[in-house]
């Protein structure tokens, strides 16, 4: 090693410079090639929520179910069409509809720039007062936003291909996801019009596959069913499933996310809107995978009453009933996205408890679930207590750069962080009563081991609370994300 030293000391200047560049260039390859090694054959460290070349994740198949129960009176359809003309095997087209004209509502992005199927759909809605509504068709692979007047002209001519090949008026909502900036392939989506039709059943496999067919960057796809009672009728089962995709371009208002909800319960049209908004709120509105919301988020819930029973109204134990029965199966629908964001290795319940208002709790929720350093930290398995503090201390200061607000709702000697081990083992403590603790750092690295964990937040100044649920942000999201359009 010294003869190497001494001859590479006596090697002129310029010409260090040059093998300083081309070693910096060789040690750059070889981890490129190492990076792409690792993710193409599976080796080195063990990623259980790293998506995989092709296929299902063997962390994320447990997500799929093998069956279900869904409402009476819907048919449901997943074909291909080719929106991207590189796909020539993944359902694209998918179609969603009710023997009956249904209930409905929705609910839409809060972004500047709404794509042409939200505009639509929104006006749909007002124009029919939440009524009327039988069919929901979406495509992917293309968002149809930005796309101007033409956009929106090819929103309705897909709602009316759907209405006329089912024999309805103005029945139609439609939905789209993919790259913005394009218009959509109308011929083919209108010639796949029958096509879909055609493939129209009631069975689960019919269900999934539809699941299937809204899903751009997600591994899996995504529904649930469920039964439920009312006090009303407690002798008629009820149905309610849903399918959502997202993985993406998530965070709130709405936290790319299409969402669709369908029961047989007889709900009012006046009573749907604030029950699919109270749920929405505590769900998928409660999830963030990169802090940037889409524009096209868009979840709707139809309700076609074909179970029977009295109507639910508002102000009746119904309405109460189906708003818990609806909250519940919408976050964990919600927590399925989570559960997928691009290039996650884990689910991250925060809960912030303890606050003076709900809105506090929320925002400091929202704020380290979106936080860079705690997402990365997550990823590295670094038990980095301090930057968890840090977006909290930082959260609910509503001008940045104008000075530190006094926040009564955060006093530093009062706040206290955990870790909550989901395997039932004891809690972690961090930091208690603004002191920090001698962190086990084994014990520490063996929750992080774990693929779901959860982040708690006490802040002794009330007794309120709110939970986001979030993911890591690991290599391969920047892998996915640089080159989602190519």
């Amino acid at each position: 090693m010294s003869e190497r030293v001494i001859e590479y000391n006596h090697i002129p200047n310029h010409q260090k410079t040059a093998m300083v560049g081309f070693n910096r260039c060789m040690v750059s390859q070889l981890r490129q090639s190492s990076f792409q090694l690792t993710r193409n054959s599976g080796l080195g460290q063990s990623r259980a929520y790293s998506a995989p070349a092709g296929g299902i994740p063997a962390a994320k198949k447990k997500y799929v179910p093998t069956s279900g129960t869904y409402p009476l009176g819907f048919r449901a359809s997943g074909t291909i069409v080719g929106v991207k003309p590189s796909n020539t095997t993944k359902p694209d087209l998918a179609l969603l509809t009710s023997d009956v004209p249904c209930a409905a509502a929705a609910v839409f992005t809060k972004n500047k720039f709404q794509a042409a199927p939200v505009t639509f759909s929104r006006a749909l809605l007002q124009k029919k007062g939440n009524q009327g509504i039988q069919s929901v068709f979406i495509n992917s692979g293309c968002a149809n936003a930005v796309t101007g007047k033409g956009g929106l002209e090819d929103a309705e001519k897909m709602a009316q291909a759907a209405d006329k090949a089912l024999g309805q008026t103005d029945g139609t909502l439609v939905m789209s996801t993919g790259v913005i900036g394009q218009r959509l392939p109308m011929d083919k989506i209108i010639n796949g019009v029958p096509a879909a039709l055609e493939a129209l059943g009631e069975t689960h496999e019919h269900w999934l596959t539809m699941a299937k067919a809204i899903c751009t960057t997600d591994t899996f796809p995504k529904l649930i069913s469920r039964t439920f009672s009312l006090p009303s009728s407690p002798g008629i089962e009820y149905k309610i499933a849903g399918t959502t995709k997202g993985a993406g371009m998530i965070h709130p208002n709405m936290a790319t996310l299409l969402g669709v909800v369908a029961t047989d319960a007889p709900i009012s049209s006046a009573a749907l809107p604030s029950l699919l908004k109270h749920s929405v709120d505590r769900s998928f509105n409660s999830i963030t995978i990169d802090g940037d919301t889409s524009t096209n988020d868009t979840v709707a819930l139809l309700a076609n009453g074909m179970a029977g029973g009295k109507e639910v109204v508002e102000g009746t134990p119904d309405y109460d009933a189906f708003r818990t029965i609806l909250t519940d199966f919408a976050a964990e629908l919600a927590q399925l996205i989570v559960r997928d964001g691009e290039g996650a290795t884990k689910f991250v319940t925060i809960k912030v408890v303890d606050s003076a208002s709900e809105e506090a709790a929320r925002k400091i929720a929202s704020t380290i679930a979106r936080s860079p350093l705690v997402k990365t930290a997550l990823y590295g398995k670094d038990a980095n207590w301090g930057r968890i503090l840090c977006a909290t201390g930082y959260s609910l200061i509503s001008e940045p750069g104008q000075g530190i607000n006094e926040v009564p709702e955060i006093v530093p000697e009062k706040t206290n962080v955990s870790f909550i081990p989901t395997d039932g083992t004891a809690e972690l403590k961090l930091l208690v009563n603004g002191e920090p603790e001698q962190v086990d750092e084994a014990r520490a690295a063996e929750i992080l081991e774990l693929e779901d964990l959860e982040i708690l937040v006490r802040l002794g100044t009330g007794d309120k609370q709110a939970t986001y649920w979030t993911c890591d942000y690991s290599h391969e999201y920047i892998t996915i994300n640089g080159d989602y359009r190519t």
